[in-house]
């Protein structure tokens, strides 16, 4: 009798264990795949920092601000934070064509702008989309492997997460003055 109530408990615990084993397998994969806008699949593999950040200082620019009148100017120091000690070369070879964008971006904003922390924050975000933007093509750098209809899903992984898309990992600014 003991032994029949103690082999009902085991089953039912092996049950449990199986079923609780089951949904956690099945939560952990469906977490895996993220879904696109277009109901595809992309499977986002995370790549962890293999040692400490590298910097890479820019000089700094001066650059006319958009405000009317055209009297006010902004000195920004610019740090970019790149994945890998390897990364600074591959960035050397577009940093003219990087510097020029940044210096776009920064002639657009007004000194209102600028002087808020959200600005700033924003100018920070589209400095690091547009120093990623040249590393988009590269498959060393992109993180994302789509399953279905390759070259749109990488644009659209890419376009959401630029950081991830290449060696330029985040934008630090060292001065900011505007006048």
């Amino acid at each position: 009798m003991k032994s029949k109530k103690l082999l009902i408990i085991a089953a039912a615990a092996s049950v449990l264990v199986l079923a609780l084993a089951g949904g956690g397998a099945w939560y952990f994969l469906a977490k895996q795949k993220a879904p696109t806008e277009e109901g595809e699949e992309v499977a986002v593999q995370i790549v962890e920092p293999k040692g400490p950040p590298t910097f890479m200082p820019l000089d700094n620019m001066v650059v006319n601000l958009a405000d009317p009148g055209g009297e006010k100017v902004a000195q920004i120091g610019i740090t970019l934070e790149l994945a890998d000690a390897k990364a600074t070369e591959k960035v050397k070879m577009y940093l003219p064509a990087i510097r020029s964008g940044i210096l776009i971006l920064i002639s657009q904003r007004t000194a209102e702008e600028l002087l808020q922390r959200e600005g700033k924050e924003q100018l920070a975000a589209d400095i690091l989309t547009e120093a990623s933007r040249h590393f988009l093509a590269d498959d060393s750098y992109v993180k994302a492997k789509p399953k279905k209809d390759a070259d749109k899903s990488k644009k659209k992984a890419a376009d959401k997460k630029p950081a991830e898309a290449g060696p330029v990992r985040g934008v630090l600014f060292s001065s900011f003055i505007v006048q």
